[in-house]
């Protein structure tokens, strides 16, 4: 049987990190990436394939599957979309250039991405697409306008590709996490800092809470916090199961949107949501 392959993206840490070295180590020909290229370089001296490819440039992106098919010979059996960043505000605040900037990665990135590997997957007849999502793709919470509309738009993305990949053998299948131990909150303080003129926000009283959040030292874990394990346990599903699943939730928080979202009416969602 032939060595399975992957192109992971968002390999530098958390999800993509745990998920990138269990790949490998469960047989698959893992090909790890990240935005940086200091961040390959680690990965390449911990054993694993890695080389750049970059959400935000269109570039990097035709170079990296380049890479992955000339050392395939032409083949891939998966793909796994993962790196996104947040970029957290009140949705008043949020300039266009903040949604045009977290967009190119959160969604532009990934379709792209996605495009360019799927002549590869209808020539071979299969082929397995994952998108990372969020519980935040499934239902909106204050202040993380921007990431949840990226992960609203994914959902709807990803539905319809699926529509359409039926009968292809190819497979587009969702992962929801919910909260999950990474660094996604200090790497939004960049971003945070570059958009969001919050001492002049209507809101500035309000965001102290944000800031102390981004900025305190988180000394234990959120509520129903998961390690990014959680997340690699599905996809090891997702991607080696007979009959992968078109949706992953992780998390207890996941579960409850889920299941809140088609039962209750909007303002009994927008209640829970808004205080839970």
């Amino acid at each position: 049987m032939m060595q399975r392959s992957v192109l992971m993206t968002g390999c530098s840490s958390g999800i993509g990190y745990d998920a990138a070295h269990a790949f490998a180590k469960r047989g698959w020909r893992v090909f790890a990436t990240c935005r940086q290229e200091a961040d390959c370089a680690r990965l390449r001296a911990e054993g694993l394939e890695s080389f750049v490819l970059d959400y935000a440039d269109e570039a990097s992106i035709e170079a990296a599957v380049a890479e992955t098919l000339t050392r395939t010979g032409g083949t891939l059996d998966a793909l796994y979309n993962n790196g996104a960043f947040a970029c957290p505000g009140a949705v008043e605040d949020l300039p266009r250039g903040a949604l045009r900037e977290i967009y190119e990665t959160n969604l532009f990135g990934y379709h792209d991405l996605t495009r360019r590997v799927i002549p590869t997957m209808r020539a071979q007849g299969h082929g397995r697409i994952v998108n990372c999502s969020s519980v935040l793709g499934l239902v909106g919470a204050k202040w993380r306008g921007a990431y949840v509309s990226t992960k609203f738009a994914l959902e709807g993305l990803s539905d319809v590709l699926r529509f359409e990949m039926a009968g292809t053998g190819i497979d587009v299948i969702l992962i929801e996490p919910g909260p999950i131990g990474t660094e996604i909150r200090a790497k939004a303080i960049p971003h945070f800092e570059k958009w969001i003129d919050w001492e002049n926000s209507a809101r500035r009283e309000e965001y102290g809470a944000l800031r102390g959040r981004l900025y305190g030292v988180k000394t234990q874990p959120d509520s129903f916090e998961l390690p990014a394990s959680a997340v690699t346990k599905k996809l090891i599903h997702a991607l080696e199961s007979r009959r992968p699943r078109a949706r992953y939730y992780v998390t207890v928080p996941t579960y409850i949107a889920g299941i809140a979202r088609r039962l209750l009416p909007t303002r009994a969602l927008d209640w829970l949501v808004t205080r839970g």
